[in-house]
């Protein structure tokens, strides 16, 4: 039997095979099949879209990797005010959107119009998911949170090995307080996705395996990968990008591990391949994120370089979007998109 095979119908492999399933690319086109007959069996060939609202790109924190880190005193910052935001969730909900997800940096001023920005969105869009994506919070903020509406929250864990996160990011930071944050929102009820970078600097693939093993006892509802891009004004500019390849296999590899996953192609995998969405698609994502910041935000909140802000991850061109799908037999699906039960 062959180790995907093994995979696909035990849903593990011990550590030596996971290693050997990452080293190897003579797995990749067998990987990209299974992902892509289990993708069809949970969700057919449907890809649901989300509104990312980039909503500010301060942060107090300073990680080594990301373009707005707080000591990079070149960013143009900015914060969307409750009204702006309401404004970009009524752009999508006339085009079709009914998750909407917030995303920026752990800025604590922007924390103060937080709570009542999500009451309203859910007063206003009643059928609507709310999905955030703000960083570490205390529990009792993320309590209130979903008490005020939100539904899920995307806080990825970047890498499950201490000295790896210790490598990435300054000594304030720690591994431990990112993994509590996530069992923290699970406890509350949010719907939590985690998820990592492929090929940031150091890694290996003993990391790889144990953000695995993470995901494994974490059981998230979503994971989101792409690769490592460097940006200019970061310690690690002169470093190398992540592996596009790398970041499909593992997209692969989480669909057969995880076969009700919420997988999105990621923003950075289409800006390190034109190709990346419709091949992580084909790999076993099935979800996609257009845009529907204000242009000032889109060009603003760049955690990498020649971030992708053209094209269809406009929400003004969701239907050029359904039409790139249709190239490879999916289309755009309509709807909240909640995870699957595993039949």
């Amino acid at each position: 039997m062959s180790l995907v095979k093994k995979l696909y119908e035990n849903r593990n492999l011990n550590d030596e095979e996971f290693l050997e399933l990452l080293s190897d690319e003579k797995y990749d086109t067998e990987l990209r099949e299974y992902a892509q007959k289990i993708t069809q069996k949970y969700y057919g060939n449907k890809i649901y879209i989300r509104g990312l609202i980039e909503v500010s790109n301060y942060c107090k924190n300073n990680c080594y990797y990301c373009g707005i880190r707080c000591q990079n005193k070149n960013v143009k910052r900015y914060r969307l005010t409750k009204e702006e935001i309401l404004d970009a969730c009524s752009n999508g909900y006339k085009l079709g959107f009914r998750t909407f997800v917030l995303q920026g940096g752990e800025d604590p001023i922007f924390d103060t119009i937080l709570v009542d920005t999500v009451k309203e969105i859910r007063n206003t869009y009643k059928d609507c998911a709310i999905t955030l994506s703000l960083g570490e919070k205390s529990y009792e903020f993320y309590k209130e949170l979903y008490e005020a509406g939100a539904n899920r929250y995307l806080l990825r864990h970047e890498t499950a090995d201490s000295t790896h996160y210790n490598q990435i990011h300054p000594e304030n930071m720690l591994l431990e307080t990112r993994q509590q944050a996530l069992w923290d929102l699970k406890d509350i009820g949010y719907q939590v996705g985690s998820g990592f970078m492929v090929g940031s600097p150091y890694q290996t693939n003993e990391n790889l395996l144990k953000d695995i093993r993470f995901l494994q006892k974490l059981q998230p509802a979503m994971v989101g990968i792409g690769p490592f891009l460097t940006h200019h004004d970061t310690p690690f500019k002169d470093m190398e990008n992540g592996s596009y390849k790398m970041t499909l296999k593992l997209l692969s590899i989480l669909r057969i591990l995880f076969p009700n996953l919420l997988i999105p192609a990621t923003t950075a995998l289409n800006t390190i391949n034109k190709e990346g969405r419709l091949q992580g698609i084909l790999s076993g994502a099935n979800v996609v994120m257009p845009n529907l910041s204000p242009e000032n935000a889109k060009s603003n909140y760049n955690l990498y370089d020649n971030k992708l802000i053209t094209g269809n991850e406009s929400a003004k061109l969701v239907e050029e979007l359904n039409n790139e799908l249709k190239t490879i037999g999916y289309e755009v699906e309509v709807a909240r998109g909640d995870v699957k039960k595993l039949f």
